[in-house]
């Protein structure tokens, strides 16, 4: 129904087969797109580098955001090899366990200030480098939870900060929709991703979800995909700036 043959896309975020940023991966390459893969560090590589492999990925590098110029590089590298850029997908999060595991009040200013830095404020960085590689538009997409707008037990300090990211995605839709530069944010509910598992009793809402979603059924990275292949696609071209929940109902249900 709709192809993203010929596109370049940046995929931000794939730690293991397991992850968001995999699944939306696979979906942009069965579409037709060109992929660019960033893995962490070396430690991460040996786990990732396969995966980029699999994909055909024509650029694979490592990317820690914290790192000085290290954003930059990537986009220098994506600039020198494409030109262009059709499609960012930012699937990174991060707080330091003591803040994530205590409570929000108790966070500590240096914590609260890496989980926005790395999880918020990188994709605005990544967007802004983006923009001139888009001129003729594109699409930039990150990752939330329904822990931005409640409170869900254990979430803790990335409650805060996934609010301020789906802020952001508001606000830079606004700014750069006139550019036909369209940004959204994907929200799936609980999802077993080994990022997910540093979470407290996370396997209970893995449970309560189930449960309370009318389809009984978990979301799944090709769920989250799907939606990300379509967000990417011309025809969504006239669609920006939304918080789409892939969740099986679970966030219309009280």
């Amino acid at each position: 129904m709709f192809s993203l043959q010929g596109q370049k896309a940046l995929v931000v975020g794939i730690a293991n087969d397991q992850s968001i940023a995999w699944g939306i991966a696979r979906a942009l390459r069965a579409q037709g797109a060109d992929l660019a893969v960033t893995w962490l560090n070396a430690r991460a590589e040996p786990h990732v580098r396969p995966l980029a492999e699999q994909l055909g990925a024509e650029i694979a590098l490592p990317l820690d955001v914290s790192q000085p110029g290290a954003t930059e590089a990537v986009f220098d590298e994506i600039a020198s090899r494409w030109g262009r850029l059709d499609t960012l997908v930012h699937s990174i999060a991060f707080a330091p366990k003591a803040d994530l595991h205590g409570r929000v009040v108790d966070c500590s200013a240096e914590g609260f200030a890496q989980a926005m830095d790395i999880s918020v404020h990188s994709f605005l960085r990544m967007i802004r480098l983006a923009e001139p590689l888009m001129p003729q538009g594109g699409c930039c997409l990150s990752v939330s939870f329904f822990g931005s707008s409640r409170v869900v037990r254990h979430y803790n300090i990335m409650g805060p900060v996934k609010a301020a990211l789906e802020s952001a995605v508001r606000y830079a839709a606004a700014e750069l929709g006139e550019a036909g530069i369209r940004v959204h944010a994907l929200s799936p509910g609980p999802l077993a991703t080994r990022a997910a598992s540093g979470i407290d009793h996370f396997d209970e809402l893995l449970a309560a979800a189930t449960d309370r979603a009318p389809t009984h059924q978990l979301a799944t990275i090709e769920d989250v995909g799907a939606m990300a292949a379509f967000l990417a696609a011309p025809e969504a071209r006239n669609l920006t700036g939304g918080v789409h929940d892939i969740d099986g109902g679970f966030s219309i249900t009280a």
